[in-house]
């Protein structure tokens, strides 16, 4: 193949992922690769695309969100369009993502007395209290 164009398997491996993900993101017609028969042949654009479809969900984007910050990059903006709206979607990510993580340290403080509380009791139990 040459470096222009990439079967699946040199997609996998240059991604990680599995020929059943990119099958499943052109299903989701979010990746357009070149059809030979049975073959898919991925261009520049499905490389830069599915790296932006993997950076979006690391950062919980839905698909849907990603496939509409995706069409945008055809408007004839010099995308300007895609980035502002990409900017409002991160944001609003970001602001979901801080909340998350900051009911997870309360969780994790939570879980971290019950465990020394659990711990206390059963070493009382253990000298003897209990007998």
């Amino acid at each position: 193949m040459t470096e222009e164009i990439l079967s699946i398997r040199e997609m996998c491996e240059a991604f990680d992922v599995t020929p059943r993900t990119l099958r499943f993101y052109e299903a989701k017609e979010l990746l357009f690769p070149i059809r030979e028969g049975q073959k898919r042949l991925f261009t520049r654009r499905d490389r830069a695309r599915l790296k932006l479809i993997l950076r979006g969900k690391r950062f919980g984007f839905s698909l849907e969100e990603i496939r509409q910050l995706l069409d945008l990059y055809e408007l004839d903006d010099q995308q300007e369009t895609q980035l502002e709206r990409t900017y409002e979607v991160a944001k609003r990510h970001l602001a979901e993502m801080e909340s998350q993580k900051a009911e997870l340290e309360t969780a994790i403080e939570d879980l971290k007395q019950q465990i020394e509380w659990g711990r206390e009791h059963l070493a009382k139990l253990k000298g003897g209290e209990a007998a």
